[in-house]
């Protein structure tokens, strides 16, 4: 029982209870109320001629003496007639002279207000008029009055109330018996049939819900894939799609985190790599000089730090790439938009790496139509986009063999791709290029194959500028890589 009133569905079965048996108390006294309203306004309307009628009876008794006993008779045959009215003369003032009431009681009040008795008579009786009841202070009755001579110079009233005790007692037994047990018999019904239906109406309602905490409370045991299934567009269906949305959303974002964690090892893996080697080659020729350096030629020893430096460069620049693609991953880097002739930039580009492609024998040129028009993108970023695709050529490019560099426009962008007639890439390692240190060469050692961050690297930076980098292979041979930037 505790638990049931626990839950939602309780509380709120028991709140509509309670209202309900509150509505049901008020609907039963107010319906009370009206009735007797109406009663004792239906009972004034019938009665309105009364006391008139009595006192063009009485008042030829009454004009030359004021003398009770000669209408008593009369008004005893009255009240036998209809015992639920009391007779009382008053004079001017409202002071009552005489009574006459059943049982024969003494009243409790030497006087009654004039005031409703003279609204009465002069007709303003349209809603309930309440007189006050002499035998019952503080009570308020409906009532009938006329003006009445009594004795040959003073006039008075007569004013009959029309609910006597009898009345008043008859009337509470009949409540006590019909109206109540009627009203109760109603209020029961009314309360069975209501909150039956409200309790399997809560039922429906609450079910949905119940099966929504299920799911919730399984997501939350990281059954992540669960979605509670929308049945209907009203508040509670809005809230499944929310919840439906917010697990989609968590879904991907511990997807990523997962991802994240698997690049961050991968990356700690490949840096502590990529460190051991050249810091062991570094410390290996430092240790032969220091231990052997009486017995080394000039040309050794030349030979030797020739070889820590090109390890303490590569060291540098694995640094230094490190930083940079740390840098883009935590968006730190805000490309400063501008103007600038893309042909202009590859050409410089181009003209950077021309000695280095020479070295190894290869072809590099670039190639762009007449009246290119300008680009708007970051210039220093969009440079090293261009060196790091070239750098990448020119490592697995064979001697003999040729790089391009061609801008088109497109539309509202101009394509710009770096092209070359290599080896190509494996379909099963086009999907992963642009991951950082992944080697489509598995064979080349770092030393000849760079640091594996420089696509990553490009990758990134266009990112920043809401663009994405391509490559695939060339039907002729070799590899192309390209993007789009926006026209200025």
């Amino acid at each position: 029982m505790k638990k049931l009133l626990g839950s939602f569905y309780g509380k709120l079965s028991l709140g509509f209870l309670v209202l309900l048996i509150g509505l049901g108390v008020a609907q039963v006294a107010i319906t009370y109320n009206s009735s007797m309203q109406f009663v004792r306004q239906a009972d004034q309307k019938l009665n309105l001629n009364l006391a008139k009628n009595m006192a063009n009876e009485f008042e030829p008794l009454l004009q030359d003496t004021f003398a009770v006993d000669q209408i008593k008779h009369s008004i005893h045959d009255m009240m036998v007639v209809n015992p639920r009215v009391e007779i009382y003369i008053l004079d001017s003032g409202g002071k009552i002279l005489a009574y006459f009431v059943n049982p024969p009681h003494t009243v409790n009040r030497d006087s009654v207000p004039v005031g409703p008795i003279r609204d009465f008579i002069a007709g303003s009786y349209s809603n309930l008029i309440l007189g006050q009841d002499p035998r019952n202070p503080g009570v308020k009755k409906p009532f009938s009055a006329a003006e009445v001579s009594i004795g040959p110079s003073a006039d008075g009233f007569i004013y009959v109330i029309l609910g006597g005790e009898q009345y008043d007692s008859a009337l509470n037994m009949l409540q006590n018996s019909y109206f109540l047990q009627t009203s109760l018999k109603i209020f029961l019904i009314i309360l069975l049939i209501t909150g039956l239906v409200g309790l399997i109406l809560f039922a429906f309602l609450t079910k949905r819900l119940r099966n929504m905490t299920e799911i919730i409370e399984g997501f939350d045991r990281q059954h992540l894939d669960r979605r509670v299934p929308v049945k209907s567009s009203d508040e509670i269906g809005r809230l499944a799609e929310s919840f439906n949305h917010m697990a989609d959303t968590i879904q991907q974002n511990v997807k990523e985190l997962e991802k994240t964690d698997r690049l961050r090892r991968e990356l700690i893996a490949n840096v502590s790599h990529d460190l051991r080697s050249p810091l062991a080659s570094i410390q290996g020729y430092i240790e032969t000089i220091l231990i052997k350096g009486s017995e080394l030629s000039e040309q050794q020893r030349t030979q030797y730090l020739e070889i820590i430096l090109k390890n303490t460069t590569m060291l540098r620049q694995l640094v230094e790439e490190l930083f940079e693609l740390s840098k883009l991953d935590t968006r730190q880097v805000n490309p400063d938009i501008e103007s600038f002739s893309i042909a202009d930039l590859v050409q410089d580009v181009t003209l950077k790496f021309q000695q280095q492609a020479q070295q190894k024998g290869i072809s590099l040129k670039a190639e762009a139509e007449r009246g290119l028009p300008l680009v708007a993108a970051d210039i220093a970023l969009i440079e090293r986009v261009l060196s790091n695709l070239i750098e990448n050529a020119i490592q697995y490019t064979p001697a003999d063999g040729t790089i391009e560099v061609r801008l088109e426009p497109d539309s509202n962008t101009v394509k710009v791709m770096v092209l070359d007639d290599g080896p190509g890439i494996a379909e099963e390692d086009l999907p992963h290029i642009f991951d950082r240190f992944y080697r489509a060469e598995k064979s080349r050692s770092r030393n000849s194959g760079g640091t594996g961050l420089g696509l990553a690297i490009a990758k990134k930076i266009l990112e920043l500028h809401g663009r994405e980098i391509f490559v695939q292979n060339r039907e002729a041979g070799g590899a192309k890589f390209y993007f789009y930037l926006d026209m200025a």
